[in-house]
Protein backbone atom coordinates (compact mmCIF):
# COMPACT_ATOMS: atom_id res chain seq x y z
CA UNK A 1 0.00 0.00 0.00
CA UNK A 2 1.08 3.44 -0.80
CA UNK A 3 2.38 5.89 1.81
CA UNK A 4 0.83 9.18 1.72
CA UNK A 5 3.64 12.20 0.49
CA UNK A 6 4.69 14.58 3.48
CA UNK A 7 4.25 17.79 1.61
CA UNK A 8 5.05 20.95 3.05
CA UNK A 9 1.83 23.48 3.23
CA UNK A 10 2.87 26.34 0.88
CA UNK A 11 0.61 29.17 -1.32
CA UNK A 12 0.65 29.12 -4.70
CA UNK A 13 3.23 32.10 -4.35
CA UNK A 14 5.70 30.38 -2.25
CA UNK A 15 7.96 28.33 -5.19
CA UNK A 16 8.17 31.87 -7.40
CA UNK A 17 9.83 33.57 -4.59
CA UNK A 18 12.26 30.32 -4.21
CA UNK A 19 13.33 30.28 -7.13
CA UNK A 20 14.23 34.03 -7.40
CA UNK A 21 16.04 33.15 -4.15
CA UNK A 22 18.21 30.77 -6.05
CA UNK A 23 18.69 32.75 -8.85
CA UNK A 24 19.69 36.02 -7.04
CA UNK A 25 22.27 33.86 -4.82
CA UNK A 26 23.62 32.07 -8.05
CA UNK A 27 24.23 35.27 -9.52
CA UNK A 28 26.10 36.97 -6.32
CA UNK A 29 28.33 33.37 -6.33
CA UNK A 30 29.17 34.50 -9.90
CA UNK A 31 29.48 38.31 -9.03
CA UNK A 32 32.21 37.19 -6.26
CA UNK A 33 33.67 34.41 -8.53
CA UNK A 34 34.61 37.20 -11.41
CA UNK A 35 35.79 39.27 -8.39
CA UNK A 36 38.56 37.15 -7.09
CA UNK A 37 39.81 36.56 -10.65
CA UNK A 38 40.23 40.00 -11.42
CA UNK A 39 41.58 40.92 -8.48
CA UNK A 40 43.58 37.69 -7.24
CA UNK A 41 45.06 40.04 -3.95
CA UNK A 42 41.67 39.89 -2.45
CA UNK A 43 42.53 36.16 -1.64
CA UNK A 44 45.83 36.92 0.65
CA UNK A 45 43.99 39.42 2.33
CA UNK A 46 45.39 42.56 0.42
CA UNK A 47 43.49 45.45 -0.65
CA UNK A 48 43.12 46.23 -4.50
CA UNK A 49 45.60 47.98 -6.02
CA UNK A 50 44.44 51.78 -6.66
CA UNK A 51 44.11 53.08 -10.29
CA UNK A 52 47.44 54.52 -11.45
CA UNK A 53 47.24 58.09 -12.46
CA UNK A 54 48.70 59.90 -15.59
CA UNK A 55 52.03 61.12 -14.55
CA UNK A 56 51.75 65.22 -14.30
CA UNK A 57 53.91 67.16 -16.90
CA UNK A 58 56.52 69.08 -15.35
CA UNK A 59 55.33 71.46 -17.53
CA UNK A 60 53.36 72.33 -21.20
CA UNK A 61 54.59 73.63 -24.56
CA UNK A 62 52.96 76.07 -26.44
CA UNK A 63 53.99 77.88 -29.58
CA UNK A 64 54.32 81.53 -29.79
CA UNK A 65 53.24 82.92 -33.21
CA UNK A 66 56.13 84.90 -33.49
CA UNK A 67 58.14 81.99 -34.39
CA UNK A 68 56.30 81.92 -37.89
CA UNK A 69 56.23 85.45 -38.13
CA UNK A 70 58.43 85.78 -41.39
CA UNK A 71 56.00 83.41 -43.06
CA UNK A 72 53.33 85.29 -41.52
CA UNK A 73 54.36 88.30 -42.91
CA UNK A 74 55.12 87.07 -46.08
CA UNK A 75 51.74 86.52 -46.55
CA UNK A 76 52.04 82.65 -46.64
CA UNK A 77 50.05 82.10 -43.71
CA UNK A 78 46.88 83.31 -42.83
CA UNK A 79 46.59 84.52 -38.81
CA UNK A 80 43.40 82.87 -38.60
CA UNK A 81 44.96 79.47 -39.54
CA UNK A 82 47.56 79.85 -36.95
CA UNK A 83 45.75 77.23 -34.44
CA UNK A 84 45.29 74.80 -37.17
CA UNK A 85 49.15 74.96 -38.06
CA UNK A 86 50.20 74.88 -34.71
CA UNK A 87 48.18 71.43 -33.59
CA UNK A 88 48.44 69.87 -37.31
CA UNK A 89 51.66 70.65 -38.37
CA UNK A 90 53.59 70.52 -34.66
CA UNK A 91 51.19 69.06 -32.38
CA UNK A 92 51.23 71.44 -29.99
CA UNK A 93 47.42 72.10 -28.76
CA UNK A 94 48.05 76.06 -27.27
CA UNK A 95 49.27 78.94 -28.65
CA UNK A 96 50.17 82.46 -28.28
CA UNK A 97 49.47 85.31 -30.68
CA UNK A 98 51.03 88.44 -31.22
CA UNK A 99 49.02 91.16 -31.73
CA UNK A 100 51.41 92.86 -34.57
CA UNK A 101 49.90 90.14 -37.53
CA UNK A 102 45.94 91.89 -36.03
CA UNK A 103 46.54 95.45 -35.70
CA UNK A 104 44.02 96.09 -38.51
CA UNK A 105 40.98 94.08 -36.75
CA UNK A 106 41.58 96.17 -33.72
CA UNK A 107 38.09 96.43 -31.97
CA UNK A 108 36.94 93.72 -34.66
CA UNK A 109 34.75 91.41 -32.15
CA UNK A 110 33.54 89.15 -35.33
CA UNK A 111 37.09 88.53 -36.29
CA UNK A 112 38.19 87.14 -32.96
CA UNK A 113 34.99 85.41 -32.68
CA UNK A 114 35.98 83.89 -36.02
CA UNK A 115 39.33 83.04 -34.08
CA UNK A 116 38.22 81.28 -31.61
CA UNK A 117 35.69 78.74 -33.37
CA UNK A 118 39.02 78.11 -35.67
CA UNK A 119 41.15 77.48 -32.31
CA UNK A 120 37.86 75.56 -30.52
CA UNK A 121 37.43 73.43 -33.65
CA UNK A 122 40.99 72.55 -33.74
CA UNK A 123 40.90 71.64 -30.82
CA UNK A 124 43.46 74.60 -29.35
CA UNK A 125 43.91 76.38 -26.09
CA UNK A 126 44.18 80.39 -26.75
CA UNK A 127 46.79 81.35 -23.96
CA UNK A 128 48.12 85.13 -24.31
CA UNK A 129 48.16 88.19 -26.75
CA UNK A 130 50.98 89.53 -26.97
CA UNK A 131 50.76 93.36 -27.18
CA UNK A 132 53.19 95.58 -28.86
CA UNK A 133 53.61 99.30 -30.25
CA UNK A 134 50.47 100.50 -28.26
CA UNK A 135 52.38 103.02 -26.10
CA UNK A 136 54.58 103.29 -23.47
CA UNK A 137 52.70 102.23 -20.44
CA UNK A 138 55.42 104.31 -17.96
CA UNK A 139 55.22 107.23 -20.58
CA UNK A 140 56.01 109.93 -18.28
CA UNK A 141 53.72 112.25 -19.75
CA UNK A 142 50.50 111.41 -18.15
CA UNK A 143 48.27 111.77 -21.14
CA UNK A 144 50.26 109.83 -23.19
CA UNK A 145 50.34 107.13 -20.40
CA UNK A 146 46.92 107.44 -19.77
CA UNK A 147 46.70 106.88 -23.88
CA UNK A 148 48.81 104.24 -23.69
CA UNK A 149 47.00 102.23 -20.78
CA UNK A 150 43.42 102.83 -22.68
CA UNK A 151 44.79 101.17 -25.93
CA UNK A 152 45.41 97.98 -24.22
CA UNK A 153 41.40 98.01 -23.60
CA UNK A 154 40.75 96.28 -26.75
CA UNK A 155 43.22 93.99 -26.60
CA UNK A 156 42.09 92.71 -23.56
CA UNK A 157 38.66 92.60 -24.86
CA UNK A 158 39.58 90.46 -27.67
CA UNK A 159 41.90 88.18 -25.25
CA UNK A 160 38.71 87.58 -23.40
CA UNK A 161 36.68 86.30 -26.40
CA UNK A 162 39.49 84.08 -27.52
CA UNK A 163 39.57 82.36 -24.14
CA UNK A 164 42.78 83.67 -23.10
CA UNK A 165 44.18 84.02 -19.38
CA UNK A 166 46.33 87.16 -19.71
CA UNK A 167 47.75 89.83 -22.55
CA UNK A 168 51.39 89.98 -22.30
CA UNK A 169 52.38 93.96 -22.19
CA UNK A 170 56.09 95.81 -22.02
CA UNK A 171 57.18 98.11 -19.16
CA UNK A 172 59.01 100.88 -21.39
CA UNK A 173 59.59 104.23 -19.69
CA UNK A 174 62.21 106.83 -18.99
CA UNK A 175 64.25 108.51 -16.04
CA UNK A 176 65.95 107.27 -13.18
CA UNK A 177 65.54 103.87 -11.75
CA UNK A 178 62.61 104.98 -9.21
CA UNK A 179 61.19 106.91 -12.11
CA UNK A 180 60.88 104.22 -14.60
CA UNK A 181 59.51 102.02 -11.50
CA UNK A 182 56.88 104.18 -10.68
CA UNK A 183 55.74 104.97 -14.02
CA UNK A 184 55.49 101.68 -15.44
CA UNK A 185 54.11 100.21 -11.56
CA UNK A 186 50.68 103.16 -12.11
CA UNK A 187 50.22 101.98 -15.85
CA UNK A 188 50.72 98.57 -15.08
CA UNK A 189 48.46 98.95 -12.01
CA UNK A 190 45.51 101.07 -14.41
CA UNK A 191 45.45 98.71 -16.88
CA UNK A 192 45.41 95.40 -14.89
CA UNK A 193 42.30 97.01 -13.13
CA UNK A 194 40.43 97.08 -16.19
CA UNK A 195 41.40 93.63 -16.68
CA UNK A 196 40.86 91.90 -13.92
CA UNK A 197 37.27 92.97 -14.59
CA UNK A 198 37.50 90.50 -17.02
CA UNK A 199 39.11 87.84 -15.37
CA UNK A 200 42.26 88.22 -17.16
CA UNK A 201 45.93 88.76 -16.09
CA UNK A 202 48.59 91.37 -17.14
CA UNK A 203 52.07 90.40 -17.79
CA UNK A 204 55.03 91.90 -18.29
CA UNK A 205 57.92 90.77 -20.66
CA UNK A 206 61.52 91.76 -20.12
CA UNK A 207 61.99 93.51 -23.14
CA UNK A 208 64.84 95.36 -23.89
CA UNK A 209 66.08 98.36 -21.85
CA UNK A 210 65.69 98.50 -18.09
CA UNK A 211 62.43 96.09 -18.00
CA UNK A 212 65.53 93.58 -19.33
CA UNK A 213 66.64 94.08 -15.68
CA UNK A 214 65.30 90.69 -13.77
CA UNK A 215 65.67 93.04 -9.96
CA UNK A 216 63.91 95.89 -11.42
CA UNK A 217 61.16 94.47 -13.19
CA UNK A 218 60.60 92.28 -9.77
CA UNK A 219 60.79 95.79 -7.86
CA UNK A 220 57.98 97.17 -10.88
CA UNK A 221 55.60 94.40 -10.37
CA UNK A 222 55.67 94.19 -6.34
CA UNK A 223 55.07 97.98 -7.03
CA UNK A 224 51.48 97.37 -8.70
CA UNK A 225 51.32 94.88 -5.95
CA UNK A 226 48.17 93.46 -7.46
CA UNK A 227 47.51 89.75 -8.22
CA UNK A 228 46.18 89.65 -11.20
CA UNK A 229 49.66 91.44 -12.30
CA UNK A 230 52.42 89.11 -13.16
CA UNK A 231 55.79 88.09 -15.71
CA UNK A 232 56.36 86.24 -18.52
CA UNK A 233 60.10 85.71 -18.38
CA UNK A 234 61.83 85.20 -21.72
CA UNK A 235 65.05 83.15 -21.93
CA UNK A 236 66.94 85.13 -24.63
CA UNK A 237 65.78 89.18 -23.94
CA UNK A 238 68.28 91.02 -21.46
CA UNK A 239 70.00 93.33 -23.86
CA UNK A 240 70.01 96.56 -21.40
CA UNK A 241 71.12 99.10 -24.31
CA UNK A 242 74.59 100.02 -24.65
CA UNK A 243 76.71 97.14 -25.58
CA UNK A 244 75.06 95.73 -21.65
CA UNK A 245 73.39 92.53 -20.91
CA UNK A 246 71.65 91.19 -17.72
CA UNK A 247 72.60 87.55 -16.59
CA UNK A 248 70.01 85.31 -18.03
CA UNK A 249 69.89 83.13 -15.02
CA UNK A 250 69.61 85.70 -12.36
CA UNK A 251 66.89 87.66 -14.55
CA UNK A 252 64.42 84.27 -14.46
CA UNK A 253 65.25 83.32 -11.46
CA UNK A 254 64.55 86.70 -10.36
CA UNK A 255 60.86 87.11 -11.96
CA UNK A 256 59.71 83.75 -12.07
CA UNK A 257 57.95 84.12 -8.56
CA UNK A 258 55.89 86.08 -10.35
CA UNK A 259 55.36 84.46 -13.61
CA UNK A 260 52.50 83.40 -15.29
CA UNK A 261 53.66 82.14 -18.43
CA UNK A 262 57.24 81.65 -19.82
CA UNK A 263 59.25 81.99 -23.47
CA UNK A 264 61.15 79.21 -24.49
CA UNK A 265 63.68 81.70 -26.26
CA UNK A 266 65.73 79.45 -29.23
CA UNK A 267 68.09 80.44 -32.15
CA UNK A 268 70.33 77.45 -32.96
CA UNK A 269 71.17 73.81 -31.48
CA UNK A 270 73.52 71.94 -31.73
CA UNK A 271 74.54 68.08 -32.83
CA UNK A 272 73.21 66.92 -29.84
CA UNK A 273 69.77 68.49 -29.84
CA UNK A 274 70.91 71.38 -27.05
CA UNK A 275 70.22 74.59 -27.48
CA UNK A 276 73.69 76.74 -28.42
CA UNK A 277 73.20 80.44 -26.60
CA UNK A 278 71.27 79.21 -23.61
CA UNK A 279 71.74 76.74 -20.89
CA UNK A 280 68.37 75.11 -21.12
CA UNK A 281 68.54 72.35 -18.63
CA UNK A 282 70.01 75.27 -16.34
CA UNK A 283 66.90 77.47 -17.32
CA UNK A 284 64.52 74.48 -17.00
CA UNK A 285 65.82 74.02 -13.43
CA UNK A 286 65.29 77.57 -12.75
CA UNK A 287 61.75 77.67 -13.92
CA UNK A 288 60.62 74.28 -12.03
CA UNK A 289 62.58 75.09 -8.53
CA UNK A 290 59.83 78.18 -8.68
CA UNK A 291 57.44 76.07 -8.37
CA UNK A 292 55.92 76.46 -12.26
CA UNK A 293 54.56 73.75 -14.12
CA UNK A 294 52.74 75.72 -16.81
CA UNK A 295 53.01 76.33 -20.35
CA UNK A 296 56.80 77.00 -22.04
CA UNK A 297 56.17 78.89 -25.19
CA UNK A 298 58.55 78.24 -28.21
CA UNK A 299 59.90 81.56 -29.94
CA UNK A 300 62.17 80.40 -32.00
CA UNK A 301 63.92 83.75 -33.82
CA UNK A 302 66.98 81.51 -35.21
CA UNK A 303 68.32 82.17 -39.45
CA UNK A 304 70.12 79.14 -39.96
CA UNK A 305 66.89 76.57 -39.80
CA UNK A 306 64.08 77.24 -41.24
CA UNK A 307 61.18 78.18 -38.82
CA UNK A 308 59.34 75.06 -39.16
CA UNK A 309 62.56 73.27 -38.56
CA UNK A 310 63.34 75.24 -35.54
CA UNK A 311 60.09 75.18 -34.03
CA UNK A 312 60.45 71.53 -33.95
CA UNK A 313 64.15 71.77 -32.73
CA UNK A 314 63.09 73.64 -29.69
CA UNK A 315 59.93 71.29 -29.21
CA UNK A 316 62.14 68.26 -29.11
CA UNK A 317 64.58 70.07 -26.27
CA UNK A 318 61.35 70.45 -24.19
CA UNK A 319 59.86 67.29 -24.48
CA UNK A 320 63.65 65.65 -23.78
CA UNK A 321 63.73 67.83 -20.60
CA UNK A 322 60.35 67.07 -19.40
CA UNK A 323 60.96 64.04 -18.93
CA UNK A 324 64.21 64.08 -17.23
CA UNK A 325 63.63 63.26 -13.18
Amino acid sequence: MSRPVNRPAFSSNAWPDRVLDRRSALRAALAGLAAVGAAPSLLAGQAPAAKAEPPVPRFRISLAQWSLHRALRAGTIDPLDFPAIAIRDYGIGAVEYVNQFYMAKTGDTAYFAELRKRADDAGVKSLLIMCDGIGELGDPDGVRRTKAVEGHYPWVEHAKTLGCHSIRVNAASSGTWDEQRDLAADGLRRLTVFAAERDLNVIVENHGGISSNGKWLAETIRKVDHPRCGTLPDFGNFNLGGGKTYDRYEGVAEMMPFAKAVSAKSMDFDEQGYETTIDYPRMIAIVLAAGYHGHLGIEYEGDRLSEPEGIRATKRLLEKLEVVS
